[in-house]
């Protein structure tokens, strides 16, 4: 194929995503924290807190157009072992046709214990979050945060963006401690990465 056309069609494909990004944050701009998807270098990132030696499966949640999926499996997680969560269908029909091997569940990430039905128990090895917490109350998302870190083992990582420039889950406020991970600016908006873990007694 002629390097042109091969540019052209990467350029389409990366078009067509920021297009469904924004019929989203029309659709549901509370749902979707950004008018533009999540960059690779972001992505990457994210995923690199995974242990893909642990044996266990990971969580996805907020996936969106799955950019940050990629770069999961890119990172060495198998199809199979990656479920992800997104509350809007059409993000879902979407992520179903490009992740055929991925287990991509429709629902609501802050109510997972209804949303995950059989697999609720599961004990995954990490949490990648692309929720956009700062459009809930505070105590929504210490909620949300708790429910993550009672699926994963004590000492690993939810990596949550956040497009603020504080943690989005204040530190003091429930069983789990804080830490910035990283700020890329090659991001649009610049985005900054936090990390929570339950500490260990």
């Amino acid at each position: 194929m002629p390097r042109g056309s091969g540019l052209r069609k990467t350029l389409a494909a990366r078009f067509d995503d920021e297009l469904k990004f924004f019929k989203g944050w029309i659709d549901k701009p509370k749902a979707v924290g950004s008018i533009v998807p999540t960059s690779s270098v972001t992505a990457k990132r994210m995923a690199s807190v995974i242990n893909t030696r642990s044996g266990l499966p990971v969580l996805e949640v907020g996936p969106g157009t799955g950019v940050i999926t990629k770069a999961i499996l890119a990172h060495g997680v198998k199809p199979e072992d990656l479920y992800t969560v997104e509350y809007s269908a059409d993000f879902v029909q979407h992520l179903r046709r490009l992740y055929p091997g991925v287990n991509v569940i429709e629902g609501d990430a802050f109510d997972l214990d209804n949303t995950l039905g059989d697999k609720k128990d599961l004990i995954f090895d990490s949490v990648v979050s692309g929720v956009p917490l700062l459009n809930f109350p505070v105590t929504s998302r210490v909620a949300y945060l708790e429910g993550l870190l009672k699926r994963i083992p004590a000492g690993r990582p939810v990596i949550q963006l956040t497009y603020g420039p504080k943690s989005p889950i204040p530190p003091g406020l429930g069983n789990y401690t804080v830490e910035h991970f990283d700020f890329i600016i090659r991001n649009i908006p610049p985005t900054q990465l936090w990390v929570y873990r339950r500490a260990k007694h």
